[in-house]
């Protein structure tokens, strides 16, 4: 499923020369909008690659799990830590599981 933006947490990457989600996205699909908020230009292009959701210094953008595997509400929410990742699952229900991973191209 492609990105979710939350408008009220994105401030556009303010004072970077270049938002962290329009950076990393392999596709090029993400883009800053007239009024300062990130968005996917092309839902449909959309890869799933989470690069996004993943790089968001405000948490701004989310992915949501498609029906078909988790009904509607349900969502997977990556923190990236210092050499580790955690993905926070959220089921339909609101009830929440973390599992924390080290990342595996870490140095250390």
């Amino acid at each position: 499923m492609p990105p979710k933006v939350d408008t009220k947490k994105c401030n556009g990457c303010a004072g970077r020369t270049e938002p962290q989600c329009v950076r990393i996205c392999p596709g090029d699909l993400m883009a800053v909008g007239e009024d300062g908020k990130a968005y996917c230009r092309s839902l449909r292009d959309c890869w799933d690659c989470m690069s996004c959701t993943k790089d968001c210094p405000t948490k701004a953008i989310e992915t949501r799990i498609p029906y078909q595997l988790g009904y509607h509400g349900a969502k997977l929410v990556p923190f990236m830590g210092k050499g580790t990742i955690t993905w926070i699952c959220t089921d339909i229900y609101g009830n929440e599981e973390r599992f924390k991973y080290r990342i595996r191209n870490n140095a250390d």
